[in-house]
């Protein structure tokens, strides 16, 4: 085997010159590595003091870190069986040492030490921050446990990591392998040329006569938004909502199954009544008590605007078509009919004022008016995949304030949805501050023979959503890596994303990049107009449907147990209260919900709609100023973008915004007030 690149200083990370055989190798003896700094760190004769433990465990294994987050974020963005295969090892040895860490005595002795004398140390702000949090790591994860309550915790972890793999591979694998087959072009009635087009060059990549349809999110809304055909409508859907639940190797009830009782025992062995109650302790929300308030609250103010526009849409779909029950399959084709009816909508008129690249450019505009960066591809820095652009990202000095690389469409290897990571963390030490390496990936529509990549209005603030993460990452500006860019409270996490999706239905935001990919035109007034009214359209249903989703999240990680019900059926009962459409006995969403059972989701999910209230109401204070003002945009980045986590996530926001947040701002956008 050639040298080892993962065991090489490096900075830019030299994807080119890792193989596969290097993970392992490096993983070992990273591990070693670490397990020796950790050692020294905890028998040195020295008494304990901030620096010579925090600080120094701190910055140790950063090596191992790297490695790390380069393996798995290639799983997730160009995986295949090798990495897979891979991943199953390397998981519980990442397990097993994180165990190490959390679970050894006198590096918790010495933590402890210094937590009790905090108050006598004058240590800095960030210092105290990192302190408390540490020692809270620590206790959250077993340091006071006994040696026999210790192994179990350690069996459980690895449990856990090996079972959450498995679950993401095998959505992943039931999403590849279903394709639906059409041969006669009019089976396709109704979608743009463009789309065919594609599904036909699919078809022939494969060596089949006619066109394909994937399961894969380019491929799968537009044929649910736009076929005409109401029986492939629900082959297709079917086949989505299957995913993970049907009767073969791919099947995720057993991991689900296991998964929530692993969490529930981890939880219980700590001390908690539930894997809930132990995440949320550390959230802005606290308790399950204080979610569950949460989304009721949220839930009575929707469902009536989701009764009246579930008639209206019942109403419509039996004018339009004569169809006297609507279904899951036919939503968001009749949503979107009734949408271009009201508004004059047709989101394949817009599509081309938004050609990937121009919308990209847009983003870009928009973060330099708002805090003063540039952004320069650099087609010398290397990439994991050919696909995958790069760029050097400067501030108003001309510093390099971070790389960013970009994965934009779909392909076999990667899974789907989108979202942001990172290959490097920043940090400040000796001197010298460590820019970061951010990467966004999302599953876009890919170009066709005839156009570039034309996006829906909706992937244009997918693009927006994961460049506001990716700014919480490229901003950062703290002195520890754990406390750095995301690393924050996750009910607080959505907050720079979600802000971001604001400047696309603002007129001055728009003027920056909405133009015709052919002639250059702008976006006409009255798409304009359009576009703010569908921000409010349909919002009752929206709001329930994604209520339902973290209602069913906070059911599986609150209660006790599932019991002797399956999967399907808990899933039916939890989301009874918010259900608009009948239900199905061949599809289950649980089964394929890997924001909680491979991401960071669990007891979670409610965050997307508590970060909701966050940004429209720190959004508003823009509106209010101006949504370029270059103060408020300076306080956000000095109060929320740049600080990471070192203070609580509450009184960060009321830094920016002078008090606590309302709901007011979200209820008036969404039209439920």
């Amino acid at each position: 085997m050639t040298k080892n690149p993962l065991l090489e200083s490096f900075d830019l990370t030299p994807f080119s010159a890792i193989e596969q055989a290097h993970f392992l190798p490096a993983f070992e003896h990273l591990i070693k590595e670490a397990q020796m700094v950790l050692e020294n760190i905890a028998t040195q004769k020295a008494p304990p003091t901030f620096q010579n433990t925090l600080a120094a465990l701190e910055y140790s294994g950063l090596a191992l870190d790297r490695a790390r987050l380069v393996f798995f974020n290639m799983l997730s963005a160009d995986t295949n069986e090798g990495l897979q295969e891979l991943a199953q090892k390397v998981s519980p040895l990442l397990s097993a040492f994180s165990n190490d860490v959390l679970l050894h005595e006198g590096l918790f002795e010495r933590i402890q030490a210094i937590h009790k004398q905090k108050d006598s140390l004058n240590l800095l702000p960030e210092e105290i921050r990192l302190l408390e949090q540490q020692y809270k790591v620590f206790l959250r994860n077993g340091a006071k446990l006994n040696e026999d309550q210790k192994q179990t915790l350690r069996s459980i972890d690895g449990q856990l990591a090996q079972y959450t793999l498995t679950f993401g591979n095998n959505v992943l694998a039931d999403t590849n392998t279903f394709f639906l087959h059409l041969t006669d072009r009019e089976e396709l009635s109704g979608l743009s040329n463009d789309y065919i087009d594609r599904a036909q060059s699919r078809a022939k990549d494969q060596e089949k006569e006619g066109f394909l349809v994937g399961l894969d999110f380019p491929s799968y809304m537009p044929f649910m938004k736009y076929a005409r055909n109401r029986t492939h409508r629900k082959a297709l859907w079917q086949a989505f909502g299957s995913r993970g639940f049907l009767a073969n190797e791919h099947n995720n009830e057993v991991s689900i199954h296991t998964i929530t009782r692993l969490r529930r025992e981890r939880a219980q062995l700590l001390g908690y009544d539930s894997h809930a109650h132990f995440v949320l302790e550390e959230r802005m929300a606290k308790t399950p008590e204080s979610v569950g308030h949460f989304l009721e609250d949220f839930g009575q103010k929707a469902h009536p605007a989701a009764a009246k526009e579930m008639a209206q849409l019942k109403a419509y779909a039996r004018d339009k078509e004569g169809i006297n029950t609507i279904e899951s399959w036919d939503s968001a084709y009749f949503s979107e009919q009734l949408k271009k009816d009201l508004f004059d909508w047709n989101e394949e008129a817009v599509k081309p004022y938004f050609p990937l690249d121009q919308v990209l450019e847009g983003a870009f505009a928009v973060t330099k008016k708002l805090y003063g960066l540039e952004f320069e591809e650099d087609p010398s820095i290397d990439t994991y995949h050919t696909e995958v652009k790069a760029y050097r990202v400067y501030d108003r000095e001309k510093k390099l304030k971070a790389i960013l690389y970009t994965d934009f469409h779909p392909r076999a290897s990667k899974r789907d949805g989108a979202w942001m990571t990172s290959f490097k963390n920043q940090w400040r030490h000796q001197g010298i501050n460590q820019r970061p390496h951010i990467s966004i990936v999302c599953n876009f529509t890919p170009p066709s023979v005839a156009t570039p990549s034309l996006l829906s209005f909706q992937e244009v603030t997918t693009l927006f959503h994961e460049f506001g993460h990716a700014l919480h990452g490229i901003l950062a500006n703290t002195i520890y890596p754990s406390l750095s860019g995301t690393h924050v409270s996750w009910d607080f996490v959505e907050l720079p994303s979600q802000i971001m999706e604001n400047w696309c239905y603002q007129e001055e935001g728009l003027a920056l990049f909405a133009r015709h990919y052919k002639t250059q035109a702008p976006l006409p007034r009255n798409y304009l107009e359009q576009i703010k009214h569908i921000m409010s359209f349909q919002q009752g249903m929206q709001t329930l449907r994604q209520l339902g989703f973290a209602t069913l999240d906070l059911a599986y990680h609150n209660e006790q147990e599932i019991g002797q019900r399956t999967i399907k059926e808990f899933e039916t009962q939890a989301l009874e209260p918010t259900q608009l459409f009948r239900t199905h006995d061949q599809t289950c969403m649980s089964t394929a919900f890997s924001h909680i059972f491979q991401g960071g989701y669990a007891a979670g999910y409610y965050s997307y709609k508590w970060a909701e209230v966050l940004d429209a109401d720190a959004f508003a204070l823009f509106e209010e100023r101006g949504i370029f003002d270059e103060a408020t945009a300076n306080s956000f980045e000095s109060c929320i973008l740049s600080q990471g986590g070192t203070q609580d996530p509450m009184d960060l926001y009321v830094s920016f915004r002078g008090r606590q947040p309302s709901p007011e701002a979200l209820l008036k956008r969404s039209g439920l007030l």
